[in-house]
């Protein structure tokens, strides 16, 4: 009998911050993944006594890591009455998309993320842990100031290059909107973009890169964090910048700029479901403004959200929140920017 293998793969019910988990699961050749169960006493998604959870795979894809015929399965969680688990926040995004579906919503979101020493939790680049031609070793000094690391090239600025580009390869073989990468400000720190694509699209695909990037640094022995704030001191935090538009949004200045006033109306419920510690990163400081407040302008980081220069030239476009923290579940950011603007 032919069969291929299918990595199951879903968010935990942990908190502040859930998690990614995922297992194998060998299917018959011909068959398309089915609906599977797993023990939610172990990802914090049910008690003992009552520990049966469902999977049901939502989005599928070919896995780079194993390679054909392999797939990668994406699944909500549900209750055994097939009904969504409080944990599956993917429900209620589904539920606002359908709702809004006639304002055809596009999302681009930008995941920062940084490689950490396993054990320690340090950056790469940071005293006690280096990264250097694909081997890590320790060295007892902090690095220069932040400046030459964005989008640099070089040893000992563009740190962790290796592992960037093997994920960004197995995201192209995946077939995922990935739209590009770039070192960031902090050592040991990089972006990459996923979209342009409707709300329950961007936040699938997003989901499976963020598990892609774990499983390629484990495969080089480095921990990926998304901490929004991995270093302190005078360094950038990291975050999750989402990049936005409706229908009428492409066609009008106006409509960008009532986007950009209706998140204003609801600035702390967003604050409040953009990740946790994010009081840590919205200081005000490094390209962020405070969490206590809200603005919007034309090019500016220091503000809330942004209208690319651009849009101001041309007269519409897209709109940029740069308040989600990179920990955020992008199931609830979409969720909530979707409703925010397409309902006010």
């Amino acid at each position: 009998m032919s069969v291929y293998k299918a990595e199951y793969i879903w968010v935990d019910g942990t908190k502040p911050t859930p998690q990614l988990r995922s297992k194998t699961r060998v299917v018959e050749s011909g068959m398309r993944p089915d609906v599977w169960g797993f023990d939610g006493s172990s990802t914090n998604q049910a008690k003992g006594e009552s520990s049966d959870c469902v999977l049901k795979p939502v989005f599928v894809c070919d896995d780079p890591l194993r390679g054909a015929p392999s797939m990668l399965v994406l699944c909500e969680v549900l209750n055994t009455d097939m009904t969504a688990h409080e944990s599956n926040t993917r429900a209620a995004l589904k539920e606002t998309s359908r709702e809004f579906v006639s304002q055809d919503m596009w999302f681009g979101l930008e995941q920062e993320y940084t490689f950490v020493d396993k054990v320690n939790g340090r950056p790469y680049g940071f005293a006690g842990c280096v990264r250097e031609r694909g081997k890590t070793s320790e060295y007892s000094y902090d690095p220069a100031p932040q400046g030459p690391y964005y989008c640099s090239t070089g040893a000992g600025k563009a740190i962790g290059r290796d592992i960037v580009e093997e994920h960004l390869d197995a995201c192209l073989y995946a077939g995922l909107k990935i739209s590009g990468v770039n070192a960031e400000v902090m050592p040991g720190q990089w972006e990459y973009q996923v979209g342009p694509l409707g709300p329950v699209q961007v936040s699938d695909q997003l989901w499976i890169a963020r598990w892609l990037m774990d499983r390629i640094a484990e495969n080089h022995g480095v921990a990926v964090s998304l901490d929004p704030k991995p270093a302190k001191g005078d360094w950038n935090g990291a975050g999750c910048h989402t990049n936005f538009s409706t229908k009428a949004m492409r066609s009008s200045y106006d409509a960008c700029v009532e986007a950009a006033e209706a998140l204003g109306e609801r600035a702390q419920l967003h604050i409040e479901n953009y990740g946790a510690d994010i009081e840590k990163r919205l200081t005000g400081d490094h390209e962020t403004c405070s969490y206590k407040e809200f603005k919007y302008g034309v090019s500016d980081r220091g503000a809330s959200v942004r209208i690319p220069w651009q849009v101001a030239k041309e007269g519409k476009g897209y709109i940029e929140d740069r308040r989600p923290n990179a920990n955020c579940d992008p199931y609830i950011v979409t969720q909530l920017i979707t409703e925010t603007v397409c309902g006010s």
